[in-house]
């Protein structure tokens, strides 16, 4: 059954209130005064209400009448929501692109390019962050559509990927923490004597992955990097964090540099599937190419 309620109906309501009056508002939409009040009546006797009252100076909104204003507006809001989507993918931009990178890398570091996104288009951003194997599940299983992330050894054959800058991770470990009375060599039979402080990998189905991590050595996992800095500086282990995070940590006295210990230069990398590209994923790879800098 089809309902008498129209979107134009919808829309004189709308301008009737907002104007407050039928003459302003037939002026708004460019209408006789008359042919509201004609469209109005016609809809008040299909729905068999009142939907304005009449009885003094001027015509108000009934209960009825308010009612199907308000949920008329969540109509009109729904409805150009569609025509923009639409509109959206019409020109080959897409409705929702998410980037998925790796918890080392700062969130902030992608809010220049979210802002400069909402300057060309009003495709919705979805900033995720994943831990090691997550990156790279996030991807291969359509939870992310762009990821940044350390490079790996070896990538995924359906996958581009393009070197976009670099991080720099050091040992460190809080200032009175027991390692840094050692004497010697900083290697794999030395770090085995120390608890790791991790960060959890993201990923649900494929096996996780362990960077710097021995197997016989005790270790402390933690949610996220936040997490890893306060247990670090809480003296609960030693770990590797950027060096754009670590140098303040070290100045501070909070942290220091575990010794015979060199700083280390990763590849930073962004991959995306080779057969999934479209304009805002492209507009956000080319951004990230010219842009990227690590805070």
């Amino acid at each position: 059954m089809q309902s008498p309620i129209t979107l134009e109906a919808l829309h004189i309501l709308d301008a009737i209130d907002r104007r407050g009056s039928f003459a302003a508002a037939a002026n708004e939409l460019n209408r006789a005064p008359s042919s509201l009040s004609y469209q109005i009546q016609k809809l008040e006797q299909d729905l068999d209400i009142m939907i304005f009252d009449r009885s003094g100076h001027k015509a108000v909104f009934t209960e009825s009448g308010k009612l199907i204003l308000e949920r008329g507006r969540t109509i009109l809001s729904a409805t150009e929501k569609l025509v923009h989507d639409a509109s959206l993918l019409a020109n080959g931009w897409e409705l929702d692109v998410t980037l998925a990178f790796d918890g080392v890398i700062a969130v902030e570091n992608f809010f220049p390019m979210v802002e400069a996104l909402g300057n060309v288009s009003s495709t919705r951003v979805r900033l995720q962050e994943e831990i090691l194997a997550g990156c790279w599940e996030s991807l291969e299983n359509g939870r992310a559509d762009l990821l940044v992330c350390p490079k790996l050894d070896n990538l995924p054959l359906d996958v581009k990927s393009e070197v976009i800058g670099k991080i720099s991770m050091v040992w460190v470990a809080a200032s009175d923490h027991y390692v840094h009375k050692r004497n010697g060599e900083f290697d794999e039979a030395a770090r085995e004597k120390y608890r790791v402080i991790a960060i959890a990998d993201t990923a649900r189905e494929q096996p996780a992955i362990s960077i710097n991590i021995l197997q016989k050595q005790p270790r402390l996992t933690v949610t996220n990097l936040p997490a890893k800095i306060e247990a670090l500086k809480a003296g609960l282990g030693i770990g590797t964090l950027p060096t754009t995070i670590a140098n303040e940590l070290i100045k501070s006295g909070a942290l220091k540099q575990i010794a015979s210990t060199e700083i280390r230069s990763v590849d930073v990398i962004m991959a995306w599937k080779r057969n999934q590209i479209g304009e805002a994923k492209s507009w956000c790879i080319q951004y990230l190419k010219r842009n990227w800098k690590l805070k």
